[in-house]
């Protein structure tokens, strides 16, 4: 079995019937839902309040990236709402990271705060070739982690094939936020650094981002509840 409270269900829509049908489907359970992109520039901030009165713990995944005055003043006015987690891009740097963090110290309840390393799509011939990053990408997941480590954030996102080797560097109290999670005989789509639920959760991950396996499924509380169950 696989605790719910470590599903983060990535909502990347931008249809609001469709999410509405999705909130229904998913109602009830204990798990995460993550608001990306797609979902809060279409829609807007009333979708973060929407999940919350729906019952989700909220991921917030907007991978702030801008030069630190920004991203911090950002990350306070992205405060106000309700979330649980939110995110910024370890490529930031180190100051950028920090002055994020401090945005969120005054208050009462801060969200989780936590950085992008490398992207699940991303392979380390497109890194070594394009980002001009030599070494592994395992190398390079743990540099990024380390500076995370070294703001004081909570925890990184990276694939689950990195997890032990961010934990066994930085402690097991260190957040793994995991995308790349596929169901064996799902579609792998644009998802290059991939394991199956049960495979991530053997390795440590703390959470596990799913998307289309579950809400691309023409019955997402079925296939939900078939990850959670190991199926």
């Amino acid at each position: 079995m696989i605790p719910a409270n470590k599903v983060i269900v990535a909502l990347d829509t931008s249809d609001e019937v469709k999410l509405n049908t999705l909130f229904t489907a998913l109602h009830g359970k204990d798990i995460w839902v993550k608001v990306g992109m797609e979902l809060f520039y279409a829609l807007g901030p009333q979708i973060v309040y929407k999940a919350k009165e729906q019952g989700f713990h909220v991921f917030l995944d907007l991978k702030l990236h801008d030069i630190p005055n920004t991203v911090a003043q950002g990350i306070r006015s992205l405060s106000q709402l309700p979330i649980d987690m939110v995110n910024v891009h370890a490529a930031g740097g180190l100051e950028m990271m920090t002055r994020s963090l401090e945005a969120l110290k005054s208050l009462p309840k801060r969200p989780l705060l936590i950085a992008v390393t490398q992207l699940t799509s991303t392979t380390q011939e497109q890194m070594n070739r394009e980002q001009k990053i030599s070494g592994s990408i395992e190398e390079s997941v743990l540099n990024f982690a380390k500076l995370a480590h070294s703001a004081g954030l909570d925890g990184v996102v990276s694939s689950p094939l990195e997890v032990q080797a961010i934990k066994n560097l930085i402690g097991k109290n260190f957040l793994t936020v995991t995308p790349g999670i596929r169901p064996g005989g799902s579609e792998l789509n644009d998802q290059k650094r991939v394991t199956t639920p049960k495979e991530a959760l053997e390795l440590g991950t703390d959470f596990m981002v799913i998307g289309r396996p579950i809400t691309a499924s023409s019955n997402p509380r079925e296939a939900l509840m078939n990850i959670l169950e190991g199926r």
